[in-house]
C-alpha cells in the first residue's frame, strides 16, 4: 500500500496544497515549524482517523476558518486505487469515507491502510507512564486484529461502569455481573498482548543491533495482573479495596512494557541517541510484524527521526528503510544537503520536497 497523491483544505497551517509522491521514499525538508509533521500527520489520519500528536479535530483546523478536509489516494498492493477523505466541521461530527461510502465505525478502518510512525513524541513511549506504552501496543495489535479492538473497546466500557457504579454502591451481585464482561474482554487482550511483545523481542533486538553497530542489547518484558491469575480471581480479591477507593484496582488497564538495555532499565540508563534507536528499532520491528500479520506493506512515517542520532546511524537507517523490505517511505528532516546526499547513495528512488511555512514544492 502506498500513498500517490494528498490534497489538503485548511489542514493545520496549509490552507491548499496538493502532492504527488514518489512510490518509494519520499522526502520533505524545512525548517521547524514549517509544516513539515503536518504532511505526515495527515498521512496518519487517513489511516488511524486522528492526528498523531495528540491534537484534537478542532486544534487541526486553520486558524479562522471552520473545516478542514483531507483527501487521499491510495495504490493497494493489487494496484487498486482507494481513496479515502477525512472531513471535519467545527460543531459536526468527523467523517471518514471510502470511495464516498461512509464510516459506520472508525474501528472499521483501522488497518486498511497500515501505518507505522516514528516521530519525537515517541521518547514518552519510554519517560512517560505506562499508559503511553498501553496506547502503543493497543494502536499496534488494533491494525490487524478487529477482535481485540473490539474486546479492548469492550473492556473499557465495561471497566468505566464499574468505576462509575464503585463511587455510588457495592452490590455483590452488580460487581460480578461487572466483572464477568470484565474477564471475558481482558482474557483476549492479556494473550495478544503477551504474544506480540514475545514476537517483538528478537526482531527488535535484531534492528537494534544493526542500528548500534551490535554494541549494546534491549530487551522487552511486558508485566500484568493477568500472571497472577485470573482477573475474576483478582476482582474477587481485591473487591474491599476497590469499594473503599472507588475505582478497580486490578486489570489490564495497569499493564506496563519494561524496556532495557544491557540489564539495566532503557529510561534511565540510556543515552539519548540509545534511546532514539531503541524506537525506531521498536518501529521497525512493528512494521514487519504487520506486514507479516496483514499482507500488506505498510506506508513508514519517519518524522524528524535523525536529531540525536550519529551520521553512521543514520547512514544504517537510511540503508535499511530503502532496502526491499520496506515500502513507502515518507521522511521529513531539517537539512536538505544531508538528505540529498544520503538518499543518493542509497540508490533509492526518491522525491524531495522543499518545505516553507504553509507551502510544500517539489
Amino acid at each position: 500500500m502506498y500513498i500517490n497523491r494528498l490534497s489538503l483544505i485548511n489542514f493545520k497551517n496549509l490552507a491548499q496544497q496538493e502532492i504527488i509522491f514518489e512510490r518509494g521514499i519520499n522526502c520533505f525538508v524545512g525548517d521547524n515549524g514549517t509544516c513539515k509533521t503536518n504532511i505526515v500527520d495527515a498521512i496518519y489520519y487517513l489511516s488511524m482517523c486522528k492526528s498523531a500528536i495528540g491534537m484534537s479535530d478542532r486544534q487541526c483546523v486553520l486558524h479562522g476558518q471552520e473545516s478542514f478536509v483531507i483527501d487521499g489516494t491510495f495504490i493497494n498492493d493489487q494496484q487498486r486505487r482507494e481513496q479515502i477523505v477525512c472531513t471535519y466541521s467545527r460543531g459536526s461530527q468527523k467523517v471518514i469515507k471510502r470511495n464516498g461510502k461512509v464510516y459506520e465505525r472508525f474501528s472499521d478502518h483501522i488497518g486498511f491502510i497500515p501505518t507505522v510512525i516514528v516521530s519525537p513524541a515517541d521518547s514518552m513511549l519510554i519517560s512517560d507512564s505506562a499508559e503511553e506504552r498501553r496506547k502503543y501496543i493497543n494502536a499496534f495489535i488494533s491494525q490487524f486484529d478487529h477482535d481485540y479492538l473490539s474486546a479492548l473497546i469492550r473492556y473499557n466500557t465495561a471497566l468505566a461502569e464499574r468505576n462509575k457504579y464503585l463511587k455510588i454502591g457495592s452490590d455483590e451481585q452488580m460487581l460480578l455481573i461487572y466483572d464477568m464482561q470484565l474477564e471475558a474482554a481482558a482474557v483476549k487482550i492479556f494473550e495478544r498482548r503477551q504474544e506480540m511483545i514475545e514476537r517483538l523481542q528478537p526482531i527488535v533486538a535484531q534492528y537494534y543491533k544493526l542500528l548500534s553497530g551490535d554494541r549494546e542489547t534491549v530487551w522487552l518484558d511486558y508485566h500484568s495482573d493477568l500472571t497472577e491469575g485470573s482477573l475474576s480471581e483478582l476482582l474477587l480479591a481485591s473487591r474491599e479495596k476497590d469499594c473503599i477507593l472507588g475505582y478497580t484496582t486490578v486489570g489490564i488497564q495497569r499493564d506496563d512494557i519494561h524496556f532495557t538495555i544491557g540489564d539495566v532499565p532503557l529510561r534511565k540508563y540510556g543515552s539519548q541517541g540509545q534511546q532514539k534507536s531503541f524506537i525506531i528499532a521498536l518501529k521497525l520491528a512493528q512494521y514487519q510484524i504487520i506486514a507479516e500479520q496483514t499482507g500488506k506493506t505498510p506506508i513508514l512515517l519517519l518524522d524528524d527521526v535523525f536529531d540525536k542520532l550519529d551520521e553512521g546511524r543514520v547512514a544504517e537507517l537510511i540503508s535499511l528503510v530503502s532496502g526491499n523490505t520496506f515500502g513507502q517511505i515518507v521522511i521529513t528532516d531539517c537539512s536538505h544537503e544531508r538528505m540529498e546526499r544520503l538518499l543518493e547513495s542509497s540508490g533509492a528512488e526518491y522525491k524531495l520536497f522543499d518545505v516553507t511555512y504553509g507551502k510544500v514544492v517539489e
